[in-house]
């Protein structure tokens, strides 16, 4: 089968730091799926997985970690899904990735392609929605009802692949004041029309208090800052891991509550509530079929082949990207 990898962690401008492959078909047990991959989307984890670093592979590395397709073969053990279904899902990082023609994924980690977006649209959404959805709801305790309803949330990195879904989230679910961070015209404009009722420049010191901060950025760059945006017994909420060694002692003062979340923690420490992340998908690809919720691909690169992936991570590296990449097909 087709597929793009790596055996070198190389710079993306290096023309062997993603390698167009052919690599054999693997076959799903237990409770694997076998799907044939139709559109991938390219995440920031992406770059970060294929940073240069002292490591040479002996069997190619297949990153990726978002996809849409149909399932081809499924294992003994599965219950959820049958060949013919089309599906979306995250992957984990403990296994070979999407960027490939066909891939085994486990079943508890996915969900039904929303009926109402075609495979690119529906290969933006996993990984993102997967990370707002759990750490809002799950890590923060935030309701996803209502019943939190006028509360404030700032969405540091509003216009970014997780900021697109978090926004929805936070005001179509939650209903909260949201304010999204945004620097440049288009990407206030994407952010106000996914429905944040304001926009904050982060270039800019931040002024205000609110009840929930999301920080989908830089953890490093804003930690000073948290105990002057948060309100007393207020949350903030991480995605990215920090770097340096932080001060907990000036969240003190005002009890604020630090939520961290690892979209893939279910998947690699085969948690017993793995299957929840099927169970959230599921419940997302009825959201967007209701149109409660909203795709939030911005651009389709093409073809899926090395050139096509080394563009696209060389535009997640240099910033700047609003909403989704995707690529669609094979060559």
């Amino acid at each position: 089968m087709k597929a793009v990898g790596l055996y070198k962690y190389l710079p993306i401008d290096h023309p062997e730091s993603l390698l167009d492959l052919e690599i054999d078909t693997p076959a799903p047990a237990g409770r694997d799926l076998l799907v044939g991959v139709k559109a991938i989307s390219v995440n920031p984890v992406d770059t970060k997985r294929r940073a240069p670093k002292d490591l040479v592979e002996k069997t190619p590395k297949i990153l990726g970690f978002d996809a849409s397709g149909i399932v081809e073969a499924a294992g003994p053990d599965c219950t959820l899904f049958k060949p013919g279904d089309p599906v979306s899902y995250a992957g984990s990082v403990i296994r070979q990735g999407s960027n490939s023609e066909f891939q085994l994924v486990d079943e508890r980690i996915v969900g039904r392609k929303p009926a109402s977006l075609p495979f690119p649209d529906a290969a933006a959404l996993p990984l993102t929605t997967l990370t707002a959805w759990e750490l809002m709801f799950d890590r923060m305790g935030i309701s996803k009802t209502g019943a939190n309803a006028g509360k404030s949330v700032l969405i540091l990195g509003g216009a970014g692949g997780v900021g697109s879904i978090a926004i929805q989230l936070a005001k179509k679910l939650a209903k909260l004041k949201v304010t999204a961070s945004a620097s440049r015209p288009e990407s206030i404009a994407w952010c106000k029309s996914l429905g944040a009722d304001e926009t904050v420049d982060h270039n800019r010191p931040i002024e205000g208090e609110y009840d929930y901060v999301l920080c989908f950025s830089s953890s490093d760059a804003y930690w000073s800052s948290f105990p002057k945006i948060t309100r007393p017994q207020g949350k903030v909420g991480m995605i990215v891991r920090t770097m340096k060694p932080v001060d907990l002692s000036i969240l003190h003062d005002k009890s604020i509550a630090v939520c961290l979340e690892g979209m893939f923690t279910r998947s690699t420490f085969q948690t017993p509530d793995m299957e929840a992340q099927h169970k959230l998908l599921e419940e997302t690809a009825g959201l967007i079929e209701a149109g409660v919720l909203k795709g939030t691909m911005t651009q389709n690169l093409g073809k899926i082949d090395a050139a096509n992936l080394r563009r696209a991570h060389q535009m997640i590296e240099n910033g700047h990207v609003t909403g989704k990449l995707v690529l669609e097909g094979w060559r």
